[in-house]
């Protein structure tokens, strides 16, 4: 069985050259798999599931839907980009929901999945700013607002975040090494793979006397950054190659 991973595509309408790189890789390696996890970060921003009716949004889940059609079973888990996501986005798209920090079985391998926020635990701004958001109150205020109201606050905001990650260190941003000797423990599995922090590697961690490995998919750009797992063959790739 071909299973493959990806995730912080961070599509937008601006950013033309991912959307077709995607689109390309849709109709490419993920048709050739049985199974796509999107691991967070699909979207630069989700704005609640109405945004499908909006034509680039909608464009999106209707090319992830074919691709379903297809035959390749596709897997979705929010990032902290897209966490707003809904079920309406995943009956539209053709997406299984997945949860965070989830166990599952890849090639018979139990394997933990996650986005990749919950390790950056050096974090306190982005800690601070996650539970704001991840609250319910705020996702109904948020909701309760017109869409062109929710994409200007979300414009605010994203600038923010990038302008102050101009003043934290690469250490701060990535992940702490006890959350994932923690998550490896917690979950019993000796397998990871998440996103979040665009550094695509493979990482090996001694935790307890057994060898754990850890996935880290990267961020698309010219290239886009996947996973393909068959039987026991795991590598990183880049599409194209």
């Amino acid at each position: 069985m071909l299973t493959v991973f990806v995730s912080d595509l961070h599509l937008s309408e601006q950013a033309t050259g991912i959307r077709e790189l995607f689109e390309s890789f849709l109709n490419g390696p993920a048709r050739d798999a049985d199974q796509l996890y999107i691991l967070g970060d699909l979207f630069d921003y989700w704005l609640g599931d109405d945004s499908l009716v909006l034509p680039f949004e909608r464009s999106i889940a209707d090319q992830l839907a074919a691709t379903a059609c297809a035959g390749t079973t596709i897997n979705f888990m929010p990032g902290n980009r897209d966490f707003l996501a809904g079920p309406n986005l995943m009956a539209a798209a053709r997406m299984r929901a997945v949860a965070d920090s989830t166990v599952c079985q890849i090639n018979g391998r139990p394997t933990l999945l996650l986005h990749g926020d919950t390790l950056c635990t050096d974090d306190f701004a982005y800690w601070a700013f996650r539970n704001l958001v991840r609250s319910a109150d705020w996702q109904r205020n948020f909701l309760d607002q017109p869409l062109d109201v929710r994409r200007q606050q979300v414009e605010t905001l994203r600038d923010r975040s990038e302008s102050a990650k101009q003043e934290k260190s690469e250490a701060l941003m990535n992940v702490n090494a006890a959350a994932v000797a923690t998550a490896f423990r917690q979950q019993g599995v000796d397998r990871m793979i998440h996103g979040h922090v665009h550094r695509q590697g493979a990482h090996e961690d001694e935790i307890d006397g057994t060898t754990c490995r850890r996935w880290v998919l990267g961020d698309w750009g010219r290239t886009g950054s996947y996973l393909r797992c068959d039987d026991d063959d795991w590598r990183l790739c880049s599409y194209p190659e």
